[in-house]
Order: structure tokens, then sequence, then C-alpha cells
């Protein structure tokens, strides 16, 4: 789930994978109207691996897999050309919505693994699509190589889709602590917590724009009385139902909040472009099927322009322009060996 990674890691089946090693990138192929995407290189092979994010050098990477023997997402560390890649998080519980800290001294996430060191259950899936929001996960922030973990959030209930501002100094985050999903900032250290949303319903996923003067997120108002009653029903079992998620900006204070989408659809990982005027998202608008594609999509901030970035069969989410603006990292399921596999693809961005 970051942002966590709801969508891709209960869109997709639970289904054992066989890891290929590897510690190099490979090319691969997109479609003739993938026209801003070049030399597209993927950096994993098999599995299930999602929110890949640069460090601010542009040298690393930070995603979180369920590879090998694993049966839920452990983060992980690699370079940009695929090689190197280490577990840094401790194996226990889930984890997930890693971050670099600018100076690339730390980093940040979220795990459940102080309620138990066995993953915890998946949501029961007999009343629909649904997304488990689990209330043992808690931010935690530790050394590139995974040492010296530290806990940030203290508060009882969910707290998880980290990311930090491009300045190093306010982190802001989804959590539970006043019983409804919101949006909050905390200093770096986890001090001086402050609620920016306050509207009924779901608010996630958010993210700095690169000044730190505006925050990118999803979010979900119920309105009518069903829906208000069937948000609030779902909340106490620790679940949301993630079918309408618009995108919503508004200022690092949380003033001036403004609804960005009106797709009608599950629009997710909103990234701003380096200039800060644009920003990059995932979206299933237009399919038909259940959750169905999804592709990546560029907006105004001001919600015009919308544009379509790729364009492959399945899943394609998750993207991060590294600092520079020269490379896009996302995920997708193009070119997997099983099914439900995604990997962690690069490519050259071109204007």
């Amino acid at each position: 789930m970051k942002r966590i990674s709801l969508v891709l890691l209960l869109l997709l089946a639970n289904l054992a994978v066989a890891q290929q090693n590897t510690s190099q990138s490979a090319p691969a192929t997109g479609s003739q109207e993938e026209k801003h995407l070049r030399n597209i290189r993927q950096l994993t092979f098999g599995g299930q691996n999602a929110e890949a994010y640069f460090s601010a050098d542009d040298k690393k990477l930070i995603f979180q897999s369920t590879r090998d023997n694993l049966k839920c997402d452990q983060i992980f560390t690699m370079n940009v050309d695929g090689s190197d890649v280490r577990m840094v998080s401790n194996g226990k519980g889930r984890t997930t919505c890693a971050y670099f800290y600018p100076g690339g001294k730390k980093i940040l996430y979220s795990s459940t693994y102080l309620g138990g060191a066995d993953c915890p259950p998946k949501p029961d899936y007999s009343k629909g699509y649904v997304w488990a929001v689990y209330p043992s996960f808690d931010i935690f922030t530790a050394n590139p190589d995974g040492s010296d973990l530290k806990r940030l959030t203290t508060t009882p209930g969910y707290d998880a889709e980290a990311t930090i501002s491009g300045d190093g100094k306010k982190i802001v985050f989804t959590s539970l602590r006043h019983g409804d999903l919101d949006i909050y900032t905390m200093d770096a250290d986890g001090s001086y917590v402050k609620q920016l949303t306050h509207e009924l319903g779901y608010d996630g996923g958010p993210v700095f724009s690169p000044d730190g003067k505006f925050i990118v997120y999803r979010a979900h108002h119920p309105k009518t009385a069903q829906e208000i009653r069937d948000y609030k029903e779902l909340l106490a079992q620790d679940q949301i139902r993630p079918t309408y998620l618009e995108l919503w900006i508004m200022k690092a204070d949380g003033s001036d909040k403004r609804q960005i989408t009106n797709l009608g659809a599950a629009s997710f990982a909103p990234s701003f472009f380096p200039d800060g005027q644009r920003i990059i998202f995932a979206s299933n608008v237009g399919s038909t099927g259940g959750m169905g594609n999804f592709e990546l999509y560029a907006v105004n901030a001001d919600g015009g322009n919308l544009e379509r970035i790729t364009y492959t069969e399945g899943f394609d989410g998750f993207p991060m322009f590294s600092p520079d603006g020269k490379k896009l990292v996302w995920v997708s399921g193009r070119n997997g060996k099983v099914p439900h596999e995604t990997n962690i693809f690069i490519a050259d961005w071109i204007p």
C-alpha cells in the first residue's frame, strides 16, 4: 500500500512464483504508442515487486517484494541497473511504502512486525474486493542497510503510506488514529504531528511536490447514506473498498484542497513531475471487467491536459521520476512469465 501498495498487493492473487535471480537489467519492449518512454529496461525478474522509488542521487531504488520463500512483502534496495539487490527489512510481518531520506543516510517504511512475526491474514473477499488497513502497521526509520530500526509512530491503529519532503524535514502519511483514514504530517523524527484532512472517507497515498509546498493524494469521500454506512462498516473491520478513488491536491499545511480528477475510476499512486507542474499516476479509467487494466496517466496540477502514458494489457502503476527528470521507474505486468507477476521497469523519459 504509497503510499501503501494496496491496489497491487490485493489486486494480485497470492500465487507462489519462482524467483529468477539476476543482477542485471534486461532490455524490454513497449508499445509504439508509449512515445514518452525510451530504452525500457526490466530490473526484476519474477515475484511480485512494487513501489520502487529513487534515492536523491539517482543511484539506488528502494522497493517492496514478495519473492523466493517470502509469504508477504519485505523491503529491498538495488542499484538503478538492477544489481546488488538486498533485503533491508527484518523479514517479520508485512512491510510497505519504503522511501529514502534525501540525504541517503536513512530509509523510511511501514511494518506490522510489532503485531506479530507472521504475515497478517488476507482480507475476506466474500463481500467483494476490499483492501486491508492493518492496525498493526507503524512507520519506522532505519539505516540504508536496515540496521538501527526505530519506530516513529506509537498511536493505536493504522499508520502507513509515508513519504518524505525533498528537504528531509517533513513526513506525510495516512493514519486511522482518530477513527478515520486521514492524512497527517510529522517532523522527520516523528515529532510534531499535524492532521491535514478531516473529510469522512479515505485520504491516502500522499506525496510532496518537489518544492514541498503541495501534497497530492488519492481520496474517496462517501456521499450517500448507503455509501457512508458501507464505508463505516468496512472500516470497523479494518478494510476499505477502493472502487472509486480520485486525485486531490492541497497546500502542505492542509489548506486549499482541490479535486484534480473526476474519472469515476480507481486512480492512485500520484507523483509529481520534477517541475511540480504535472502529476503522473495510475488509473483503470475506461477499463471493463472488475478492477481491469491499469495504465499510467499524466495530468496538470489543475486537472487539465489528461494524457495516457502506457499502453500495455494488465497492470502499470507506481510511477516515479528520477530527481533530474531523465528517468521514469514504474511497476508493470508486461513480460511476466507466470500469471500475476509484476516487475520493476525503468526508462528514459522523453518530454
